[in-house]
């Protein structure tokens, strides 16, 4: 494995969705020249040099089966040996495990099915109608990419979901969220509600409605994502992306939907998103997370001792500028936790 190996998976087209003055991590802004939302090719090189000037080695390749409080110390069972830490910090993100939804008759498909963790261009989906389920930022910009090659792609928007433009009024929305922050949720709502009527618009006649509830308030009680759109949305008024509701079955060369119409598909690529995955790898984590497997304590102790959590979050402010500010509170604490 590589420093960066799952940027290094990630689809060809990705570029960060948050601007590059807010992506940095501690101690190293991004190179001058740097385009204002850095390439998928310009993070991995960015974290290697990082983990070049600033990591201990990097021990590759080694994985993490279990880790359990023992004592005054951790147990950690790994395939390379058994350590015995005093201090373990969690940094591998919420995206450790494919969410792949069990949908009737799947078993059956004789197409191509994948997760969008494996997507990586176009070219394979020329020529075969492929079907996006999910329109999430991953979702909204893999259907961006088949359409841009002019594949024949539908997506599936399940229920109400907000767009946000990746640029508003000539402004990147990100530098617009952290401006508001500090404000309440309502009033941040409120504002984003008027600037999102005027600059989106009603998108209900292609199959995308806004939800009741504001953008803000969506993220922090369910934990949805707004589409980040950088283009998706102009390709579903063009008709190049059909919107189509949620899948109840699939058959041999079919899929049905809620709405009770059956369409023909040869491909089918899940952007369902993911979840960390670490109730498998850490005991009782299950008491110190919540319903959908976050830790319930960031950039924090935990009610486990000497456990700690960077890179959980995903606010509306942006999961690295979170990580960034993170990263040095848990390292604070573990110097304040040993030196007192």
């Amino acid at each position: 494995q590589d420093v960066a190996s799952t940027w290094r998976r990630h689809y060809e087209r990705l570029h960060l969705h948050t601007v590059k003055e807010y992506s940095a991590l501690p101690f190293a802004p991004w190179p001058a020249g740097t385009p204002r939302y850095p390439s998928r090719q310009q993070v991995v090189e960015y974290l290697t040099r990082y983990a070049a000037d600033y990591a201990e080695t990097p021990q590759l390749g080694v994985d993490v089966q279990r880790i359990a409080r023992t004592g005054e110390r951790f147990t950690v069972q790994t395939s390379h040996g058994t350590r015995t830490p005093r201090v373990v910090v969690m940094a591998t993100g919420y995206n450790g495990v494919a969410n792949q939804p069990d949908v009737a008759g799947l078993a059956t498909f004789g197409g191509t099915v994948m997760h969008a963790r494996d997507y990586r261009h176009a070219h394979p989906f020329v020529g075969v109608r492929t079907l996006v389920v999910g329109c999430g930022n991953s979702g909204a910009e893999i259907a961006l990419d088949l359409a841009e090659q002019g594949v024949d792609v539908s997506m599936v928007v399940r229920g109400p979901v907000h767009v946000v433009p990746r640029d508003m009024l000539g402004r990147p929305s990100q530098q617009t969220t952290v401006m508001l922050s500090h404000l309440p949720v309502g009033v941040r709502d409120a504002i984003a509600g008027t600037m999102l009527r005027f600059v989106v618009g009603d998108l209900s006649r292609w199959g995308i409605v806004r939800p009741d509830i504001g953008p803000t308030r969506m993220i922090e009680s369910q934990g949805r994502i707004p589409m980040l759109d950088i283009g998706t949305i102009a390709m579903v008024k063009a008709g190049r992306i059909r919107v189509v509701p949620a899948v109840t079955s699939i058959g041999a060369n079919t899929v049905q939907f809620v709405d009770g119409t059956t369409q023909p598909f040869g491909a089918i690529i899940f952007a369902t998103g993911y979840r960390p995955g670490l109730e498998a790898i850490i005991d009782g984590f299950r008491s110190i997370s919540d319903a959908r497997g976050r830790p319930l304590h960031f950039a924090a102790e935990t009610d486990i001792p000497n456990l700690h959590f960077v890179g959980f979050r995903n606010p509306p402010t942006g999961a690295l500028r979170e990580i960034a500010l993170e990263a040095p509170r848990v390292a604070q604490a573990i110097r304040a936790a040993f030196q007192g």
